[in-house]
């Protein structure tokens, strides 16, 4: 029964995460739902900064605690490791949830493309990002970064595996296409407002941070095999050369 209620509460988390992740990535490209980060009536414009900007610290906050190890081994001793992930899932959809709707609009415009076809092009650049993420989370292990896999390795009553070190083909050319695909995201914007900016800014150093981290981590890991991938490979873009050795 254990097992099972592990599965249901999984799938739950999975599943609005998956919501809330599509509807924030729609949220900042302004397409398909009915609040965007322009939407809504401006207010003064120091109260707006003062609350985006804590909105975007809540979020980074909460999702760099709870990935470290430190605040891992505490958690699973009040949640079962096999829950471990699903709950970071469902914890940071609630974080994404709340900035999206408490988001306070600046809509002053920083630059707009004005030619359709070079439009165009910016918003097909936004789409590559988003299927640049999407594409990256299989390549790794989809249903392992979000909590799933765990549930169903409780379930069967077996253990998670060990971690293994794999570069498996966007991995070859790029340490963190994942990444590359948000900051797509993020910047191509053929109409790029002052809060779209503030999001676009904060989100890309947080990213950066979160690289920092994530390598410290996987260095600690994987050792002298994590160090020279690091050394052949490109962080967010290509060394063609090195790549191809």
């Amino acid at each position: 029964m254990g097992g099972l209620l592990a599965v249901l509460y999984g799938f739950a988390a999975y599943f609005m995460f998956l919501g809330i992740f599509l509807y924030t990535f729609f949220f900042f490209g302004g397409v398909f739902v009915p609040k965007t980060i322009d939407s809504g009536t401006p207010g003064p414009l120091g109260e707006a900064l003062i609350a985006n900007i804590l909105l975007l610290g809540v979020f980074a906050v909460q999702h760099s605690v709870m990935a470290r190890k430190g605040f891992k081994r505490w958690w699973t001793r009040i949640v079962p490791a096999a829950v471990e992930r699903s709950t970071y899932v469902l914890v940071s959809s609630l974080a994404l949830a709340l900035l999206v709707w408490q988001w306070r609009p600046i809509p002053q415009t920083v630059w707009a493309v004005r030619d359709p076809a070079f439009a165009l092009s910016v918003q097909a650049v936004f789409w590559l990002g988003l299927a640049l993420v999407f594409a990256a989370t299989f390549l790794i292990n989809h249903f392992e970064l979000f909590g799933l896999r765990q549930v169903f390795v409780r379930l069967l009553g077996h253990e998670m595996p060990e971690q293994e070190f794999r570069t498996p083909l966007l991995y070859r050319w790029v340490r963190h296409p994942l990444y590359l695909g948000f900051l797509l995201g993020f910047w191509a914007a053929p109409v790029m407002s002052a809060g779209h900016l503030l999001f676009a800014v904060a989100c890309t150093g947080y990213i950066f941070v979160g690289i920092w981290f994530e390598e410290r981590d996987l260095v600690e890991q994987f050792g002298e095999r994590y160090r020279s991938y690091r050394a052949r490979v490109g962080m967010l873009l290509p060394r063609l050369f090195a790549a191809r050795r």
